[in-house]
């Protein structure tokens, strides 16, 4: 009579001589080790096994190789494109981290120096016109006061404009139209934000996004706002690049429309967008913790990721080196040039309204 064993997964039956459950493919018998636990999770959330290393060789030196044989149907040989794709850049991003920090300080000492030097600037602006360049102004107007018939509170009133004036303006010019020294009083006395915004030159119906707005700059005003949009900027381009991929893939199936699904060229995309991922991390990687590597090189390396593009192009659409040329300059040009700087910009400006 056959041993009949209940898989704890799945709860079907199956004989007990079987390794793994026939129906779901669960292990039949493993002890929870610390290290099965770490294991089983790299394994499921990043398939950290041995696809990964059968597919890395392929990935840094064969270009377009591991996107031809997915479609031909080997998809359990090498990892599955998105699965790489996500793993790579959990690691960029993690190496990109530690450049971030710095970044990010860095961004909040510009923000308090250029704070400082406003302030020192202001106050000098200020009273070198108030003492010497309108004193210059209404000295001859005094001595030639009786023959230009003016009295002496004229000259007094004319006095007290011009040093109301000049101070007024020199605040405005460094401080983008609006009294810092009042911004300043205003917050030392606890006032509330609305009518510090109102200060600013905030409508009185603002909406959300002008609040918001106003929000950021009376951060930056206080020396403390530049970080954090740094650091949202670097948080939020994950994301992008999960948006950027199949516009890329998109932009591919308009120069490539005869060549297949626009799934093959996401495939493609995928194993392209996790070479340059892979490429950038080893680059900051030994830049960070082994060498820094003088300027040129990283430019070369950085500028070889468009030779491997157009190698992969070649491989995998099987069109000749000169049609791929032109294709693969335009391809770059339109994603760098438009797609590219357009994201960008979009990340600037949600890092600095909405954070």
């Amino acid at each position: 009579m056959e041993n009949i064993q209940t898989c704890l997964n799945c709860e079907n039956k199956f004989d007990d001589s079987f390794e793994f459950c026939p129906y779901c493919g669960q292990k039949t018998s493993e002890d929870l080790t610390i290290g099965v636990l770490f294991y089983n999770t790299i394994s499921n959330y990043f398939s950290f096994d041995a696809r990964f290393f059968k597919s890395f060789i392929p990935l840094m030196f064969k270009p377009g190789y591991l996107a031809k044989k997915f479609l031909q149907g080997k998809r359990l040989l090498f990892l599955h494109p998105a699965q790489m794709y996500l793993f790579v850049s959990v690691v960029f991003f993690f190496v990109l981290s530690f450049n971030t920090r710095e970044l990010v300080e860095k961004a909040d000492e510009i923000n308090q120096d250029i704070i400082d030097v406003t302030e020192n600037n202001q106050s000098s602006v200020t009273r070198q016109l108030d003492s010497a360049t309108v004193d210059s102004i209404l000295k001859p107007i005094r001595d030639n006061k009786e023959n230009l018939g003016l009295e002496e509170q004229n000259i007094v009133l004319a006095d007290s404009i011009l040093k109301a004036e000049s101070s007024n303006q020199s605040v405005a010019d460094i401080n983008m139209g609006f009294n810092k020294q009042r911004i300043d009083s205003l917050i030392a006395a606890g006032a509330d934000e609305s009518l510090i915004y109102e200060e600013m030159g905030m409508s009185n119906d603002a909406s959300y996004l002008e609040r918001r707005f106003f929000a950021r700059m009376l951060s930056l005003i206080e020396g403390k706002g530049a970080g954090s949009i740094v650091q949202a900027f670097f948080d939020s381009i994950p994301i992008s690049m999960f948006l950027l991929l199949p516009l890329f893939a998109l932009i591919l199936k308009v120069f490539y429309f005869n060549k297949g699904k626009y799934a093959h060229h996401l495939v493609f995309s995928f194993y392209l967008f996790s070479f340059v991922f892979m490429v950038f991390t080893l680059l900051f990687a030994l830049n960070r913790f082994v060498y820094d590597l003088p300027s040129a090189i990283d430019w070369l390396i950085a500028f070889s990721i468009y030779f491997y593009f157009l190698i992969a192009l070649i491989r995998f659409y099987q069109q000749n080196w000169f049609l791929s040329l032109i294709k693969s300059g335009l391809i770059s040009f339109i994603f760098l040039l438009f797609v590219l700087p357009s994201a960008a910009g979009v990340l600037i400006a949600y890092s600095f309204l909405f954070t």
